[in-house]
C-alpha cells in the first residue's frame, strides 16, 4: 500500500510565506488611483445610509463615480499600452 501523504507533497504547492513580492507590490501602485477613487466613492455612498440624500450629497456620489471611472479608464488604457504597445489604435 503506498503512503499518500509522500505523494501529497510534490501535488501542493507551499503557501508564500512572508511579504509580497515585487511585482504583486508593483501592481498596487498602479492600481493605487482607481483603489482611492473607490475608497471615496464608497465613504460618499456610507454618508448618505441613514438619510435622504441632499443636493451636495448627490453631487458628491457623482463626482465620485466620475472619478473611479476615469481611474478604470487611465488603468485600462495603461494596461493596453504596456501589452499591445503605444501604436495600439491610432
Amino acid at each position: 500500500m503506498k503512503n499518500i501523504v509522500a505523494l501529497q507533497a510534490l501535488v501542493t504547492d507551499t503557501p508564500p510565506v512572508g511579504e509580497p513580492t515585487d511585482a504583486e507590490l508593483d501592481a498596487i501602485e498602479a492600481e493605487m488611483p482607481l483603489i482611492s477613487a473607490e475608497v471615496e466613492l464608497l465613504d460618499a455612498q456610507i454618508m448618505t445610509l441613514d438619510r435622504i440624500p441632499s443636493q451636495l450629497d448627490r453631487r458628491r456620489i457623482r463626482r465620485a463615480r466620475r472619478k473611479v471611472l476615469t481611474a478604470r479608464r487611465e488603468l485600462t488604457n495603461r494596461s493596453a499600452v504596456t501589452a499591445f504597445g503605444p501604436g495600439v489604435g491610432a
